[in-house]
């Protein structure tokens, strides 16, 4: 608090703390709104935690323990699709909440104003997953997960530039090159619904990414540096993975991210 007046860094640390699937997306939406209306002054006393709170399930495993998630147009292999993307979003509301709250005292209001937009967001996309599971008869938590996108925030926290880098200008990113695949195998299955619901999630993912394409060149110009030499430098310290074709191009410059930047550092198509 800051002379009795609710902050938004204690607003955003109780919404990380909040493990119920449901709450969390309220309060996130219930902080970005909040915030918006000028309910919360612009302070962060408290740190935020190392891991938000998750609830019991799903069960998390290591990625190299997810089981296969059977024959794609099969009920079982749609459930398993939707609560897949269900935990992408669960994760992402946490994600969108630690940049906010761990690095908006450094970089602004500006800043803060955009990754609680993202959040809530998040929160609105997830809701809509958990509903459209819940119609083909599951709910998010039916299935295991893995825990492979918090741990690129973890190993980050300690820069924010390099969570800007890994996370919404890798990971969010693959996102778009990947959902439109999806988009069309669910609608050729016949669920326009969720087709629908990933066509608003791949205009909403584009807004994201160019958020921190654009946090991410002012990171560089404060620290007047080359922003694509940066960013080169730092996905090469921070991710694990492989930056792999085939690309959404026209997506991702939509987002801020043109060809020359990543297409250096990506693999040969066919290669790994």
């Amino acid at each position: 608090m800051t002379g009795g007046e609710p902050t938004v860094g204690a607003a955003i640390r109780a919404a990380l703390l909040t493990a119920d699937p449901q709450a969390k997306a309220m309060a996130a939406r219930k902080v970005a709104r909040d915030w918006r209306l000028g309910r919360l002054a612009f302070a962060f006393g408290e740190a935020m935690p190392e891991r938000p709170a998750r609830p019991p399930a799903p069960e998390l495993l290591p990625p190299s323990r997810m089981p296969r998630r059977g024959r794609g147009q099969s009920e079982r292999g749609r459930i398993a699709l939707w609560h897949a993307l269900g935990h992408i979003e669960f994760v992402a509301i946490d994600l969108a909440l630690d940049i906010a709250g761990r690095f908006g005292a450094e970089m602004g209001r500006g800043f803060v104003t955009d990754f609680l937009g993202v959040a809530a967001d998040e929160a609105m996309h997830f809701g809509l997953i958990d509903r459209h599971l819940r119609a083909m008869g599951s709910h998010y938590g039916a299935l295991p997960a893995h825990d492979g996108l918090w741990e690129a925030a973890h190993d980050t926290r300690h820069d924010v530039a390099a969570r800007l880098a890994v996370v919404p200008m890798v990971l969010e990113a693959r996102g778009l090159d990947v959902t439109p695949a999806t988009l069309d195998r669910v609608r050729a299955g016949g669920d326009e619904r969720g087709a629908r619901i990933l066509e608003r999630i791949l205009d909403d993912e584009i807004r994201h990414v160019r958020f921190g394409a654009t946090h991410f060149d002012s990171c560089a110009q404060l620290r007047q540096v080359n922003a694509a030499d940066l960013w080169k430098s730092l996905v090469s310290r921070h991710f694990r993975g492989a930056i792999k074709p085939p690309f959404n191009d026209s997506a991702r410059l939509a987002a801020g991210l043109s060809r020359d930047l990543y297409g250096e550092v990506a693999m040969p198509q066919g290669a790994g």
